[in-house]
């Protein structure tokens, strides 16, 4: 048998290792944001988000350009889990499938109930559809040794494919009048990519210049521009070593760091900050407020629990190893945590709407600390404990 590379970590075990440590770091950058947001610096706050930067705003630059980067490393992670890891096969999708797809209607039917006499309100209908799976992985990390190894994948599977949601969710729904020609560039430059990965040009920085170009096109077209960060994941090439790492684990090792210390904790400050004094105790009762906390609070864990009861009740799939029905509840809990991709969603469909982009942000706020406190707090209760002798 070939040993096994040292130089080579479970990629899964790194995946959840960063993402829990980078939660825990989006967790006091948003803190500081809001506290910043609310004490006398707020202006100081508004004029550093709003600063001109090579023509557009810090937060334009933030948001548009180096979001593109976090979804690149979304698109890696993807294409890693789908061909290798815990997506690789039909058995493997089935739980998490249903979980995702479960987790993303229901949330979207309880806003859209919520603002269905606020047709203004109705185009957020996708905001507490996604997970945040740094958040998420973040309080289970907390927990440590009460939470079953099983649990930790099922939720970054799940997630996985929330987030592959969220980025059609984007592309089909929140894109702006779109330029042909731009289109038709951006295509043409795609298959450019196709066409390097199938003559096996295993380099990193041809893909990547390619990649900038086919940015700056998918920019210009219309699409958001982090579209086209997974379109570039999808063309880094892949395949087995056990001697050394493929382009596409150099590139998301060399990506991992810089997105959950640097590329998400910069985003959550520029976007998380939200004076409570500006608006005041009746924002908390806004339809895009109340549709957002309640789609994230209430609506994921339904739709997440009545779709995982469903696959394993008809055999399709069966419960996380190890995990009984309480603790499968608290992980459903902590799916409503929707941080990073509900306020980027958020800024995507109230672009011109300032007011509901602070009321989005709020409803994200509270219902996120709601499952969180409710996930940790379930799953505490629920933990097993440990046999006589176990440290």
């Amino acid at each position: 048998m070939t040993p096994r590379s040292p130089h080579i970590p479970s990629a899964l075990r790194r995946f959840m290792n960063s993402e829990a440590s980078g939660g825990l770091v989006l967790m006091a950058v948003a803190a500081l944001a809001l506290l910043l947001a609310n004490s006398p610096l707020l202006s100081l706050y508004r004029a550093f988000v709003h600063s001109p930067v090579a023509g557009l705003s810090l937060e334009t630059w933030v948001n548009d350009a180096l979001m593109a980067v976090f979804f690149l490393l979304v698109g890696l992670e993807i294409k890693r889990e789908v061909l290798h890891g815990q997506l690789r096969s039909w058995h493997d999708r089935v739980l998490p499938g249903f979980g995702a797809i479960g987790g993303m209607l229901v949330p979207a039917v309880v806003f859209a109930a919520i603002n269905w006499t606020h047709p203004g309100s109705l185009r957020g209908w996708a905001i507490p559809s996604a997970t945040d799976i740094a958040f998420a992985l973040g309080v289970l990390s907390l927990l440590g040794k009460r939470v079953p190894a099983s649990l930790k994948v099922f939720l970054t599977a799940l997630a996985v494919l929330d987030d592959l949601g969220a980025v059609l969710i984007i592309a089909l729904f929140y894109t702006d009048a779109l330029s042909w020609p731009m289109l038709g560039l951006a295509a043409l430059t795609f298959a450019g990519l196709v066409a390097m990965n199938r003559a096996g040009v295993r380099r990193l920085w041809p893909y990547l210049l390619v990649g900038a170009v086919l940015w700056a096109l998918v920019w210009r077209s219309g699409i958001h521009p982090t579209v086209a960060g997974v379109l570039l994941a999808v063309t880094v090439p892949e395949g087995r070593s056990r001697e050394t790492a493929t382009p596409l684990q150099r590139l998301e090792m060399g990506l991992e760091p810089w997105v959950a210390f640097a590329v998400l904790p910069i985003f959550a400050f520029v976007n998380a900050g939200v004076s409570f004094g500006a608006q005041g105790v009746t924002a908390l009762l806004h339809p895009v407020t109340l549709g957002v906390a309640a789609g994230l609070a209430l609506g994921k864990q339904c739709g997440v629990m009545a779709s995982l009861w469903v696959a394993v009740r008809s055999g399709l799939a069966q419960r996380p190893a190890g995990a009984s029905w309480g603790q499968v509840y608290g992980v459903a809990l902590l799916c409503g945590i929707g941080f990073t991709m509900s306020l980027f969603i958020g800024l995507l469909a109230y672009a011109a709407r300032p007011d509901y982009q602070d009321q989005t942000k709020i409803g994200v706020l509270v219902g996120s600390l709601l499952s969180a406190c409710a996930g940790a707090l379930v799953l505490r209760l629920t933990a097993r404990p440990r046999p006589a002798g176990k440290a």
